[in-house]
């Protein structure tokens, strides 16, 4: 029995998260550290978070921990929206509003929510990740979608 059941639990949850992408991307081509290939980000990530998972499991039969008080199920569900929410508008309204709207509804989970600071952190990833990833690396998706006109 564990000892410390928010380490079983989360490493757990990290394991199958890590299997579940190795399993993904087992057909991708792997490359050299020099080359990589479109499967090297998705490998050595998915054996990360597997690595990470079995250390929490292993600690979580050594080291007493405190005990579980519940399931946060509505935290789960906005993170979960969050996501979703992120997935169905960024063809129409583009990269930055999906990063806006994943930071605007995770964020709201937080028992330190605060809606001011929310949205500057929000807008301010918004516009990193869009120089990083759209510009930066190339990621082919609109910063601006089709719903404004772009």
């Amino acid at each position: 029995m564990p000892k410390d059941l928010r380490d079983f639990w989360a490493g757990l949850l990290y394991f199958i998260v890590g299997a579940a992408a190795l399993y993904m991307a087992r057909d991708y081509e792997m490359g050299t550290a020099v080359s990589m290939g479109p499967g090297y980000f998705p490998i050595v990530l998915s054996g990360l978070l597997m690595l990470i998972g079995s250390i929490s499991l292993i600690r979580s039969f050594i080291v007493h921990g405190e005990p579980l008080q519940g399931f946060a199920v509505s935290k789960i569900l906005y993170v979960t929206v969050s996501i979703l929410a992120f997935a169905l508008v960024v063809d129409g309204a583009g990269f930055a509003i999906a990063v806006v709207l994943v930071f605007g509804i995770s964020a709201a989970a937080s028992k330190f929510f605060n809606w001011k600071l929310t949205l500057v952190i929000a807008l301010a990833s918004s516009i990193f990740c869009s120089l990083l990833f759209v510009k930066g690396l190339g990621i082919p998706l609109p910063i601006f979608g089709s719903w404004f006109g772009m």
